[in-house]
């Protein structure tokens, strides 16, 4: 028997491996790739941190198209200088030489060097793999105290008039201040950042206050229309394919279109909702931010409304109407057999629409960017927007993924609250029902 049962559920587990695998490709290496990037600060905007460094680098471009050119010009100012300031310069240029010879005592680095040399001088773009060589910490860190020591007597030098190219030297010299690229592992640092910014809370606010209202209200909208086709009328097969219209509509073009009925000048909708008292003027509906706040609830629930209905109807139509004949005939009124039958017989049906709209709403990003951008003043800005604009508008790749993950990790748990506490009956076979 207990043979029987290990080889039942190796089975099982076979054939669950593929669908498994496949989601880990799709869902989860994803996740798990934004969260490697969150721990370090990742930014394109910045060349120095424009890809993952563990440990310290040398650009060797940078190092090169500067260090040459100062070296000869260090040595033009010694022949036109003396006294002290031929001596400075003398110390300079070899404090400078030094730390190319340390530079160089490597033998990969001295490889490289002498590749990006020749690249350079051929006026060619040396690649990525080429130009950046690794360093050890203490050669790093000399070369940064140096560089910094070195540009900080240039200047007093420039200052006190003791340098004939002055701005050439200078010039030079600074160039190599940004040739050092740091480690930028970080850790959790983009965390501890998000979780202290009011900005970050405030869109989890939005985001949860647009999910609750939009999908309460789409339930009960959702199970009303429902309810009514799946009743038997004349025409009930265009009424169906009717009511599916907004939710056919591509969320982008919808969310213009709402944009243009919303406009505080020639908005049709707009200038309704001031003609029956909702708004006071046309333009607040996207101005203000309670008014842009209800206008882009009002816009999701116009368009999946009908999603929620297309999900409960097929719940009520595996409701044998036997039931229903049978309450009657016993007595029972539309309300009584509304809550004894259709709403026990469709809790399962309920969860599941549940789910996929709370996950879906508190993942909204298309309808809000199009319809408001977040605004204003981050009033409707969600936390996949601010997620967004800090990924791609900053070009922030660290702190924009820390807050990807941050996104993953809400809706991991709005899903174990559904299926934990309200949708365990999704999961029973049904064996541990009572007869």
């Amino acid at each position: 028997m207990r043979n029987e049962k290990r080889m039942e559920r190796l089975l099982g587990y076979s054939l669950v491996a593929p669908a498994m695998l496949l989601i880990l490709a799709i869902a989860i290496w994803p996740v798990i790739q934004s969260f490697y990037y969150s721990l370090f600060d990742y930014r394109l905007n910045d060349p120095t941190k424009s890809s993952i460094h563990w440990s310290y680098s040398l650009d060797l471009e940078g190092y090169l198209q500067n260090y040459p050119f100062l070296k000869s010009a260090l040595k033009q100012e010694m022949a036109a200088a003396d006294g002290q300031t031929k001596q400075t310069l003398a110390q300079i240029e070899q404090k400078l030489a030094k730390l190319d010879a340390a530079i160089r005592s490597n033998d990969q680095v001295a490889k490289q060097y002498d590749k990006v040399n020749e690249v350079l001088d051929n006026f060619e773009t040396p690649s990525d793999e080429l130009k950046i060589a690794e360093l050890d910490k203490q050669t790093a860190e000399r070369l940064t105290d140096t560089v910094h020591d070195v540009v900080k007597t240039l200047k007093e030098m420039k200052k006190a008039g003791e340098l004939q190219q002055a701005d050439k030297v200078v010039g030079l010299a600074e160039g190599l201040e940004g040739v050092v690229i740091e480690p930028n592992f970080v850790g959790l640092k983009h965390y501890k950042d998000s979780f202290s910014d009011m900005r970050l809370w405030k869109a989890l606010w939005n985001t949860t206050f647009f999910t609750v209202v939009s999908v309460a209200i789409e339930l009960v909208l959702g199970l009303g229309i429902a309810l009514l086709i799946n009743k038997a009328f004349f025409g009930r097969g265009l009424v169906r394919a009717t009511i599916l219209i907004p939710w056919a509509i591509p969320t982008a073009v919808s969310a213009l279109m709402w944009k243009f009925l919303y406009d505080g000048q020639n908005g049709i909708v707009a200038k309704y909702f001031e003609t029956v008292g909702l708004v006071d003027r046309m333009g607040d509906l996207l101005t203000t931010e309670a008014g842009a706040m209800f206008a882009v609830i009002f816009a999701d629930v116009w368009k999946t409304t009908p999603y929620m209905a297309l999900l409960l109807l097929a719940g009520l139509q595996t409701i044998p109407s036997s039931l229903y004949e049978a309450a009657s005939i016993d007595g029972a009124t539309k309300w009584q057999q509304f809550t004894k039958i259709t709403l026990p017989l469709l809790k399962s049906n309920i969860l599941v629409a549940l789910l996929f709209r709370t996950l879906d709403a508190f993942r909204v990003f298309d309808l809000i960017y199009v319809l408001t951008g977040g605004g204003p003043a981050n009033s409707t800005e969600t936390i996949s927007i601010l997620a967004y604009k800090v990924m791609f508008s900053q070009t922030n790749f660290g702190a924009g993924s820390a807050l990807a993950v941050i996104v993953f990790l809400c809706v991991a748990v709005i899903s174990m609250i559904y299926i934990r506490w309200l949708g365990k009956d999704l999961l029973s076979d049904g064996s541990s029902v009572k007869r």
